[in-house]
């Protein structure tokens, strides 16, 4: 079987060959490129926000704490994005990437290179986010 090198090959295989070895091998990369590139933009941040510039107006302070307030609100979402790649991961070497949690059904080459780190089909996290929005205006 020759080796998927591109996005392309990978949308044009044939669906019995939907997760096979080649395509297992392109998402693991294309994940592990996604934690190093973040975990390098959580340590540019952290070091960013740990030298703070010198700040005497009182105008340029507050921005730089708005500023700050959003770094640290970013690399929370990142580390949290890191842990969900960790799951996808294993979820590679357990053999049950790009099958839906649920279901069972394939979640789809499209949807997983929008968003490699899915663990449902489309189907049922549009049913859960609706759910999730019911809920929260319940609770409102």
């Amino acid at each position: 079987m020759n080796q998927i090198v591109d996005k392309q090959q990978l949308l044009d295989a044939p669906t019995e060959e939907y997760m096979n070895e080649a395509q297992l091998d392109f998402f693991k990369t294309l994940l592990t490129d996604l934690k190093r590139k973040t975990m390098l933009h959580i340590e540019e941040m952290k070091v960013q926000l740990s030298d703070p510039p010198e700040i005497n107006d009182d105008v340029d302070r507050a921005q730089y704490e708005e500023d700050s307030r959003i770094g640290l609100r970013i690399m929370d979402r990142e580390r949290k994005l890191i842990r969900k790649i960790d799951k996808s991961l294993k979820r590679i070497s357990d053999g049950d990437f790009g099958y839906c949690k649920e279901t069972g059904e394939p979640i789809g080459i499209p949807r997983l290179l929008i968003r490699p780190i899915s663990e449902y089909c489309a189907d049922v996290k549009q049913v859960n986010e609706g759910k999730e929005r019911h809920f929260q205006r319940e609770r409102k």
